[in-house]
Protein backbone atom coordinates (compact mmCIF):
# COMPACT_ATOMS: atom_id res chain seq x y z
CA UNK A 1 0.00 0.00 0.00
CA UNK A 2 1.30 3.11 -1.34
CA UNK A 3 2.70 5.64 1.76
CA UNK A 4 0.17 8.71 2.58
CA UNK A 5 2.62 10.84 4.39
CA UNK A 6 5.53 11.12 6.37
CA UNK A 7 5.72 8.35 9.25
CA UNK A 8 8.44 9.57 11.97
CA UNK A 9 8.70 6.94 14.61
CA UNK A 10 6.19 6.36 17.00
CA UNK A 11 3.59 8.35 14.90
CA UNK A 12 0.64 6.50 14.78
CA UNK A 13 -2.04 9.10 12.61
CA UNK A 14 -1.91 12.07 10.31
CA UNK A 15 -2.08 14.23 13.68
CA UNK A 16 0.82 12.30 15.84
CA UNK A 17 2.95 12.53 12.64
CA UNK A 18 2.34 16.51 12.11
CA UNK A 19 3.00 17.20 15.86
CA UNK A 20 6.83 14.89 15.72
CA UNK A 21 8.35 16.64 12.20
CA UNK A 22 7.18 20.23 13.86
CA UNK A 23 8.96 19.08 17.06
CA UNK A 24 11.75 17.86 14.98
CA UNK A 25 12.18 20.53 12.98
CA UNK A 26 11.89 23.25 16.00
CA UNK A 27 14.50 21.23 17.69
CA UNK A 28 16.96 21.08 14.94
CA UNK A 29 16.54 24.86 13.57
CA UNK A 30 19.57 26.81 15.96
CA UNK A 31 21.69 24.22 13.42
CA UNK A 32 19.97 23.87 10.58
CA UNK A 33 21.49 25.67 8.05
CA UNK A 34 25.20 24.48 9.05
CA UNK A 35 24.14 21.17 8.51
CA UNK A 36 22.41 21.64 5.86
CA UNK A 37 25.24 22.72 3.76
CA UNK A 38 28.05 20.22 5.43
CA UNK A 39 25.80 17.67 4.38
CA UNK A 40 25.18 18.48 0.74
CA UNK A 41 28.50 20.32 0.14
CA UNK A 42 26.78 23.16 -0.73
CA UNK A 43 24.59 21.89 -3.59
CA UNK A 44 21.61 22.62 -2.27
CA UNK A 45 21.96 26.03 -3.09
CA UNK A 46 22.48 25.53 -6.72
CA UNK A 47 19.26 23.63 -6.34
CA UNK A 48 17.37 26.32 -4.96
CA UNK A 49 19.10 28.68 -7.69
CA UNK A 50 17.66 26.09 -10.75
CA UNK A 51 14.38 25.70 -9.22
CA UNK A 52 13.74 29.46 -8.62
CA UNK A 53 15.22 29.90 -12.45
CA UNK A 54 12.33 27.65 -13.75
CA UNK A 55 9.65 30.06 -12.52
CA UNK A 56 11.48 32.97 -13.90
CA UNK A 57 9.02 34.85 -15.76
CA UNK A 58 5.96 34.37 -13.14
CA UNK A 59 8.81 35.88 -10.28
CA UNK A 60 9.14 38.29 -12.93
CA UNK A 61 5.75 39.67 -12.73
CA UNK A 62 5.41 42.40 -9.59
CA UNK A 63 2.12 41.77 -9.46
CA UNK A 64 2.41 37.48 -9.01
CA UNK A 65 1.20 35.99 -5.70
CA UNK A 66 3.83 33.60 -4.55
CA UNK A 67 3.62 31.22 -1.62
CA UNK A 68 7.08 29.43 -0.58
CA UNK A 69 5.62 26.60 1.90
CA UNK A 70 7.48 24.46 4.23
CA UNK A 71 9.96 27.61 3.94
CA UNK A 72 12.11 26.41 6.55
CA UNK A 73 14.83 29.06 7.45
CA UNK A 74 14.09 31.09 3.98
CA UNK A 75 17.04 29.82 1.92
CA UNK A 76 14.45 28.64 -1.18
CA UNK A 77 12.29 32.21 -0.48
CA UNK A 78 15.27 34.40 -0.78
CA UNK A 79 16.34 32.51 -4.34
CA UNK A 80 12.77 33.46 -5.22
CA UNK A 81 13.49 36.49 -4.50
CA UNK A 82 16.51 37.14 -6.57
CA UNK A 83 14.19 36.69 -9.68
CA UNK A 84 11.66 39.65 -8.39
CA UNK A 85 11.72 42.91 -9.56
CA UNK A 86 12.02 45.78 -6.83
CA UNK A 87 8.52 47.11 -5.51
CA UNK A 88 7.05 43.74 -6.53
CA UNK A 89 4.43 42.17 -4.31
CA UNK A 90 6.22 40.55 -1.17
CA UNK A 91 6.62 36.67 -1.47
CA UNK A 92 4.46 34.81 1.29
CA UNK A 93 7.41 32.38 3.10
CA UNK A 94 5.54 30.01 5.25
CA UNK A 95 6.38 27.18 7.70
CA UNK A 96 4.46 25.64 10.76
CA UNK A 97 7.71 25.23 12.65
CA UNK A 98 8.24 28.69 14.37
CA UNK A 99 11.72 28.40 15.48
CA UNK A 100 12.48 27.63 12.04
CA UNK A 101 10.39 30.31 10.76
CA UNK A 102 11.92 33.09 12.66
CA UNK A 103 15.60 32.60 11.38
CA UNK A 104 13.80 32.89 7.82
CA UNK A 105 12.27 35.96 8.78
CA UNK A 106 15.59 37.22 10.37
CA UNK A 107 17.15 36.58 6.63
CA UNK A 108 14.39 38.73 5.11
CA UNK A 109 14.99 41.42 7.17
CA UNK A 110 18.50 41.31 6.66
CA UNK A 111 17.84 42.33 3.02
CA UNK A 112 18.75 45.60 1.47
CA UNK A 113 15.67 48.16 1.37
CA UNK A 114 14.23 48.46 -1.75
CA UNK A 115 14.60 45.05 -2.98
CA UNK A 116 11.80 42.79 -3.12
CA UNK A 117 10.52 41.46 -0.03
CA UNK A 118 8.68 38.32 1.51
CA UNK A 119 6.59 37.64 4.85
CA UNK A 120 7.07 35.29 7.03
CA UNK A 121 3.93 33.17 7.79
CA UNK A 122 3.52 30.65 10.61
CA UNK A 123 0.83 28.14 8.67
CA UNK A 124 0.11 24.30 8.17
CA UNK A 125 0.49 23.85 4.53
CA UNK A 126 -2.56 21.32 4.87
CA UNK A 127 -4.68 24.14 6.18
CA UNK A 128 -3.32 27.81 4.95
CA UNK A 129 -5.07 30.89 6.00
CA UNK A 130 -5.17 31.59 1.62
CA UNK A 131 -7.87 33.10 -0.08
CA UNK A 132 -9.04 30.29 -2.98
CA UNK A 133 -7.64 30.72 -6.16
CA UNK A 134 -5.74 33.26 -5.37
CA UNK A 135 -2.11 32.56 -5.65
CA UNK A 136 0.11 32.31 -9.23
CA UNK A 137 2.67 29.81 -7.75
CA UNK A 138 3.43 27.91 -4.96
CA UNK A 139 7.01 26.39 -4.21
CA UNK A 140 8.25 23.64 -1.91
CA UNK A 141 11.86 22.92 -1.07
CA UNK A 142 12.84 19.83 0.62
CA UNK A 143 9.29 20.19 2.61
CA UNK A 144 6.77 18.60 0.93
CA UNK A 145 7.71 15.26 1.76
CA UNK A 146 7.43 15.90 5.65
CA UNK A 147 3.74 16.63 4.91
CA UNK A 148 1.34 13.96 7.04
CA UNK A 149 -0.80 13.42 3.63
CA UNK A 150 0.48 13.88 0.40
CA UNK A 151 -2.40 13.90 -1.53
CA UNK A 152 -4.67 16.47 0.77
CA UNK A 153 -1.59 18.83 0.41
CA UNK A 154 -1.67 18.79 -3.10
CA UNK A 155 -5.39 18.95 -2.71
CA UNK A 156 -5.01 22.64 -0.52
CA UNK A 157 -2.29 23.52 -3.22
CA UNK A 158 -4.54 23.29 -5.56
CA UNK A 159 -7.61 24.79 -3.69
CA UNK A 160 -5.51 28.47 -3.13
CA UNK A 161 -3.84 28.01 -6.56
CA UNK A 162 -5.40 30.09 -9.59
CA UNK A 163 -6.45 28.29 -12.64
CA UNK A 164 -3.66 27.80 -14.73
CA UNK A 165 -1.13 28.24 -11.78
CA UNK A 166 2.29 26.93 -10.85
CA UNK A 167 3.43 24.27 -8.62
CA UNK A 168 6.97 23.42 -7.80
CA UNK A 169 8.32 20.91 -5.71
CA UNK A 170 11.91 20.13 -5.15
CA UNK A 171 12.90 17.12 -3.15
CA UNK A 172 15.24 14.16 -2.61
CA UNK A 173 15.01 11.09 -4.56
CA UNK A 174 16.63 7.79 -4.63
CA UNK A 175 19.13 7.58 -7.78
CA UNK A 176 19.61 4.09 -9.19
CA UNK A 177 22.69 1.73 -10.70
CA UNK A 178 26.43 2.21 -8.94
CA UNK A 179 25.57 5.85 -8.05
CA UNK A 180 22.09 4.86 -6.19
CA UNK A 181 24.29 2.25 -4.56
CA UNK A 182 27.19 4.39 -3.43
CA UNK A 183 24.55 7.05 -2.36
CA UNK A 184 22.70 4.82 -0.36
CA UNK A 185 26.04 3.76 2.00
CA UNK A 186 26.12 7.83 2.38
CA UNK A 187 22.90 8.60 3.33
CA UNK A 188 21.92 5.61 5.53
CA UNK A 189 25.08 5.48 7.18
CA UNK A 190 27.99 8.38 6.86
CA UNK A 191 25.02 11.69 6.82
CA UNK A 192 23.04 10.05 10.25
CA UNK A 193 26.37 10.34 11.56
CA UNK A 194 27.69 13.44 10.85
CA UNK A 195 24.41 14.39 12.10
CA UNK A 196 24.18 12.92 15.50
CA UNK A 197 28.04 14.62 15.78
CA UNK A 198 27.07 18.10 14.84
CA UNK A 199 23.49 17.65 16.46
CA UNK A 200 24.56 15.16 19.17
CA UNK A 201 21.17 13.73 18.74
CA UNK A 202 20.47 10.43 16.13
CA UNK A 203 16.96 11.02 15.61
CA UNK A 204 16.30 13.46 13.35
CA UNK A 205 19.23 12.55 10.65
CA UNK A 206 17.82 9.12 11.35
CA UNK A 207 14.44 10.57 9.71
CA UNK A 208 16.03 11.72 6.89
CA UNK A 209 16.62 8.61 4.68
CA UNK A 210 13.69 6.62 5.99
CA UNK A 211 11.58 9.66 5.08
CA UNK A 212 13.18 9.67 1.32
CA UNK A 213 12.81 6.31 1.16
CA UNK A 214 9.31 6.17 1.96
CA UNK A 215 8.58 9.30 -0.47
CA UNK A 216 6.76 8.15 -3.59
CA UNK A 217 8.58 7.57 -6.69
CA UNK A 218 8.89 10.29 -9.58
CA UNK A 219 6.19 7.78 -11.65
CA UNK A 220 3.68 7.56 -8.55
CA UNK A 221 4.03 11.35 -7.58
CA UNK A 222 3.00 12.24 -11.29
CA UNK A 223 0.31 10.27 -11.06
CA UNK A 224 -0.76 11.47 -7.87
CA UNK A 225 -0.30 14.97 -9.40
CA UNK A 226 -2.59 14.39 -12.18
CA UNK A 227 -5.24 12.25 -10.03
CA UNK A 228 -5.48 15.77 -7.87
CA UNK A 229 -6.18 18.02 -11.11
CA UNK A 230 -2.69 19.30 -12.13
CA UNK A 231 -2.08 19.19 -15.61
CA UNK A 232 1.71 19.77 -17.51
CA UNK A 233 3.07 17.42 -14.74
CA UNK A 234 7.05 16.70 -15.45
CA UNK A 235 9.96 15.79 -12.93
CA UNK A 236 13.55 17.02 -13.68
CA UNK A 237 16.57 15.32 -11.87
CA UNK A 238 19.14 17.00 -10.34
CA UNK A 239 22.30 16.31 -10.09
CA UNK A 240 22.13 12.65 -11.20
CA UNK A 241 18.63 12.23 -9.15
CA UNK A 242 19.66 12.78 -5.76
CA UNK A 243 17.05 15.34 -5.79
CA UNK A 244 14.39 16.41 -8.57
CA UNK A 245 12.20 18.99 -9.26
CA UNK A 246 8.46 18.42 -10.14
CA UNK A 247 6.20 20.91 -11.99
CA UNK A 248 2.74 20.96 -12.56
CA UNK A 249 -0.24 23.12 -13.25
CA UNK A 250 -3.75 23.85 -12.03
CA UNK A 251 -6.09 23.57 -15.07
CA UNK A 252 -7.67 26.46 -16.27
CA UNK A 253 -10.82 25.08 -15.79
CA UNK A 254 -11.58 25.41 -12.16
Amino acid sequence: MPTTGAKPAGAVDEASAAQSVQQMFNSIAPRYDLLNHLLSANIDRLWWRRTARRFRSTLANPNAAILDICCGTGDMTLALLKHRPNGARPVLAADFARAMLSRGAQKFAARQRGTATAIALEADALHLPIQSGSLDLIVSAFGFRNLANYKAGLREFHRVLKPGGHLGILDFSEPGGLLGKAYAVYFHRVLPAIGRLVYGAAGPYNYLPTSVGNFPPPPEMLSLLRATGYDQATWQPYTFGIAGLYTARRADVA
